[in-house]
């Protein structure tokens, strides 16, 4: 018997070239990233309730002492029942394909994507 092979959820930045190879692409933040037209994101949705809320992006502010509050929070935030729910429908529509979540924060290792993928991985 063969073990379930792990979904696939990569992050990228909405001002990198999507790719072939990007399966399912999802912009997960709760504004549109300046500059990107839809033409050029080739986004299947836009996950925007999933986004952190505007309070929690705020306070944020990309600071990087802030970021474990800001994780913490966020999957507070994730963790309530309709997100929860959001987050099955956002598995279920992408199906066996791999999932981008696209993101326009400048680091790459301390944006919102980053933890939503974290709950994804979970859900």
């Amino acid at each position: 018997m063969s073990a379930k092979k792990p979904r696939e959820i990569v992050v990228q930045r909405a001002y990198d070239e999507p790719t072939p190879h990007d399966g399912y692409r999802v912009l997960v933040d709760r504004y549109w990233p300046r500059g990107r037209s839809k033409d050029v994101l080739k986004l299947d949705e836009w996950a925007r309730e999933l986004a952190p809320s505007a309070e929690l992006i705020h306070e944020f502010g990309h600071v990087p002492e802030r970021w474990d509050d800001f994780r913490r929070r966020y999957l507070l935030e994730l963790a309530a029942a309709q997100p929860r729910e959001r987050l099955r429908a956002l598995l279920a529509a992408a199906g066996a394909r791999r999932i981008t979540l696209v993101y326009g924060a400048r680091s790459e290792t301390q944006n919102q994507a980053v933890v939503l993928r974290e709950a994804l991985l979970k859900a």
